[in-house]
């Protein structure tokens, strides 16, 4: 199903192009269109819909759901000292988490045919088309759907009052990670310390790739020693 030399039609839904490009994706999601209008995905309209998501539906929906598990916690007894403490944790959790899927994941290499359209769908269509700003938060039938396995392993790993806590700290993390994310993408910052978080990570879109994971934070690009190097450095190697 790889074709040689495939020219994607940016004029025609995509997902089902890419995956011919074999060898060649991984240069040609590299290569990004820095357009606010986004392609079309699939033909059909519905399919095409749930690719599509406001920026603020995030907070909307996710928010009453982080506040309905930080207070089951209270409500079995976790003192408030502690429910903030474990709440400190899931976000801390999350962090390593987005970092993780950031850099195994959604940067793994492929060049199968199915390899190339599953991975354009998770990232490599964020990376093509950085400033789409209808796929830059991620859909939330997908996020609740993922939901469920994260909530079970929580419940294994800690007790069943602690568990909302942590959980709750979590997801309050994934909001902020998303809501972060559309800003650095669409946001005018004014102050010092997101204007550079802003650059740090549009020099992972359009400059080096393969370093500069972190989007809430370079913590651990620092620990993991996944910075990406200064320009001068870079012109230095």
């Amino acid at each position: 199903m790889v074709a040689q030399n495939y020219v994607v039609d940016l004029n025609k839904p995509l997902v089902f192009q890419v995956g011919h490009l074999g060898e060649d994706y991984q240069e040609w999601i590299h290569q990004p269109i820095a357009s606010k209008e986004g392609p079309r995905f699939f033909e059909n309209d519905f399919l095409e819909f749930l690719t599509r998501t406001v920026w603020w539906a995030i907070p909307v929906i996710w928010l009453p759901v982080v506040c309905w598990f930080i207070h089951n916690s209270l409500q079995l007894g976790l003192s408030c000292p502690r429910v903030a403490l474990f709440v400190a944790i899931g976000i801390l959790v999350w962090t390593l988490l987005e970092y993780s899927l950031h850099r195994f994941l959604f940067h793994i290499e492929t060049k199968t045919y199915w390899g190339n359209t599953v991975h354009y769908l998770l990232h490599g269509c964020h990376h093509k088309h950085p400033m789409d700003g209808l796929r830059l938060v991620f859909p939330p039938a997908a996020t609740a759907i993922l939901l469920f396995p994260f909530w079970n392993l929580v419940k294994l790993m800690s007790t069943p009052v602690v568990a909302p806590a942590l959980f709750g700290g979590g997801l309050l993390g994934y909001v902020m990670y998303d809501c972060t994310h559309y800003y650095l993408h669409h946001g005018q910052p004014k102050t010092e310390v997101p204007r550079n978080l802003k650059k740090y990570h549009l020099n992972h879109h359009f400059r080096i790739q393969n370093k500069g994971f972190g989007i809430t934070s370079s913590l651990w690009d620092r620990v993991f020693g996944t910075l990406p190097p200064t320009k001068e450095g870079a012109k230095s190697m």
